[in-house]
């Protein structure tokens, strides 16, 4: 199987580093996770792993706990970092450590979210005037008076990003993914980023038995950087 000719030259054992949080959403990490978990069958150089703030359990949404396989201590090497969404969200935008972990990133590292995972790059203002999504459907306390949509939320706060409502928004540097589910699509685009070609991702979306979902999602993504 060819594994060239993606969005640019393939990059040999490209590195996820997914974090996780208290309260994250359990599918915002697990499908990239999963994503990277089946293409790593056909190119065994793929990593995919864990980053919490310390190497503690964490405990995430529904009582699942995983065990981070780096905490922020120990700096491992990134060529992508991918904070997922969560009822956690809302603490992790005043975590002034997880500012730093990212601040401290090469600028080579792709700066990748899922869900409400956007809010944080948001505080951060490394939104302002850029394009990016996050969630669209509400739950039952969002929809309710005085409830906001996250992607509504993303709108305040940073008034200046462009809010797209594309399921993946590709804008260079940093990559957002919509609702939870997006994980998915965002898991197959950052192999297409890594370098694979579509014949590669779309192999790793037949055995995932996703192919038909793969197919009405894969267009569904602005690109507004220089890999379009």
């Amino acid at each position: 199987m060819n594994s060239t000719g993606g969005s640019g030259p393939r990059k040999p054992g490209f590195r996820l580093g997914i974090y996780v949080f208290k309260d994250v959403e359990v599918v915002d990490f697990a499908a990239p996770y999963g994503v990277f978990s089946v293409a790593r069958r056909f190119d065994p150089e793929l990593d995919v792993f864990l980053i919490g703030e310390t190497l503690r359990p964490v405990q995430a949404q529904a009582g699942f706990t995983v065990l981070p396989n780096y905490g922020f201590v120990d700096r491992p090497a990134l060529d992508a970092f991918l904070i997922p969404g969560g009822f956690g969200t809302r603490q992790e935008m005043h975590n002034l450590r997880l500012f730093e972990f990212v601040d401290a990133l090469p600028p080579g590292c792709l700066l990748t979210s899922v869900c409400t995972g956007s809010w944080i790059y948001a505080r951060m203002g490394l939104l302002d005037r850029l394009p990016a999504t996050n969630r669209k459907e509400p739950d039952r306390q969002e929809a309710a008076a005085g409830g906001l949509v996250p992607i509504d939320r993303l709108a305040r706060i940073a008034p200046t990003c462009r809010i797209s409502r594309a399921r993946v928004v590709d804008a260079g540097r940093i990559i957002t993914a919509g609702g939870i589910s997006s994980g998915m699509e965002m898991g197959f685009h950052l192999l297409r980023r890594a370098g694979y070609d579509a014949a590669f991702v779309d192999e790793v979306a037949r055995v995932m038995e996703y192919q038909r979902a793969w197919a009405l999602y894969r267009d569904d993504i602005e690109h507004a950087g220089s890999h379009g």
